[in-house]
Parts: C-alpha cells; structure tokens; sequence
C-alpha cells in the first residue's frame, strides 16, 4: 500500500509531467523568435536566457503567485484566487503569452474534471483562466505540500522550455540535459525567494521576454505557438 508522502509524489510526478495533455510542449515562450534573432546561439546563451527568467518571471511572479492561489483554494476563498488570477493575467506581457495561460488554462481545467476532483466541475470557470490556478487546485487537493508544489510548477517550466532549445538549437539531447541539471540547481533558491516575497513585491521585469514573444507573434515561420 502506498503511504500518503509517496501518493503526494506520485501525484506531483503525474501533475508535472510533459505528457499532461495541457499542450505545454508546443510553446517556446519567446524562444524561437530570440533564436532567429540570433540573441540565442548556443548553449550558454539558452542558459543565461532561461536563468534570467528563472530568477525574475518565476522566482517574482509564477512562484508566489502559485503559493497564494494554492492558500486560497485550501479555505474555499474564490474571491481571493479571482483576485490572484487577475493579477498573473495582467503580468503576462504578450497576447501569446495570455493566450498560452487561457489554453493550456482550459485544458488542464477540463483534464481535473475528468478526474473528478472534489469541486473541480464547481471551480472549472476559474480555474480555467490559467494554468497556474489548476495546477494549485490539483496541489491543493492532492495534499501537496505548497514548497513541493512550487518545485514541480518550476522544473516542468524549465524542462518545458530546455526541450525546447534543442529543438531550435544545434543543441544534442545530452548537452540539453546538461543544461538542465545546471539550471535544476538554481530552483531551492528560486522556491526561497517565492515563499519570502510579500504581495507588494510580487512582480517582474523582463523586456527581453516581451519583445521576443511580441515579435514571435508575426514571424513568418514558426514550430511553437509562442
């Protein structure tokens, strides 16, 4: 019989997972774009790419915001995760970028459904909006711990966009992941900074982001949605 621990981490496992039909392998979120620009070349630059991201998008915004829709669902608190979800939309600095947080929203909101998690059907409106309030709702009801929760959130982004720069790059599956075991490292202290940051911190500032995934919106030929 599975203890409960090992049922959270089965759950985390599952609910992090690339093959989570959310559709999360189709974006590069500004990637392809910044590598037809030639602001990404080779590995190191994917890193640093990603690394910023990691240290202001997620560490600033995705994270603490995933902790406070995650408390919110725990007390019923619809107000409070409305209010949280506004915010996370209003951060997202492109159409694309609002357009993938509604897609892979519904989709993921669709998939608790299916799973007949308690309030699920009841919440799907909200949840719906973005990604980010499902993923906190199947923490929430899964009894996954907020910290592990954020840990998972975080290494299925960064895998999410790792794989990505090797599709785009001359970038091999074993240099990919030895970019990934590098960034992997950074999360502790990603997941330290979310958890301390207070509301009126919450934030970031990433124009390299914002024009890459403005510019991707047009670019003539393209293999990810964003």
């Amino acid at each position: 019989m599975v203890d409960e621990d090992s049922a959270a981490l089965l759950r985390l496992l599952h609910l992090a997972s690339p093959s989570l039909p959310v559709g999360g392998f189709t974006y590069s979120q500004g990637i392809e774009w910044a590598v037809e620009a030639t602001w990404i070349r080779a590995a190191d630059d994917l890193e640093d790419w990603i690394t910023d991201q990691l240290q202001e998008t997620l560490a600033h915004f995705d994270l603490p915001l995933l902790l406070r829709m995650q408390a919110a669902i725990l007390v019923d608190d619809m107000v409070g995760l409305t209010h949280w979800i506004d915010w996370l939309l209003a951060g997202r600095d492109s159409a694309e970028l609002r357009r993938e947080e509604s897609l892979r929203g519904r989709a993921l909101a669709d998939l608790l459904v299916a799973w007949e998690l308690p309030d699920a059907d009841r919440a799907r409106a909200h949840l719906a909006r973005c990604q980010v309030a499902g993923f906190a709702f199947a923490a929430a009801r899964w009894e996954i711990t907020p910290r592990a929760a954020a840990a998972g959130y975080a290494w299925s982004w960064l895998e999410n966009l790792v794989l990505a720069g090797v599709k785009l790059l001359p970038l091999g599956q074993t240099q990919g992941q030895q970019v990934l075991v590098r960034l992997a490292q950074r999360i502790p202290a990603v997941l330290d900074t979310a958890a301390a940051l207070p509301d009126h911190s919450i934030g970031a500032s990433t124009p390299a982001l914002a024009i890459a995934s403005a510019a991707h919106e047009s670019q003539y030929t393209r293999l990810f949605r964003s």
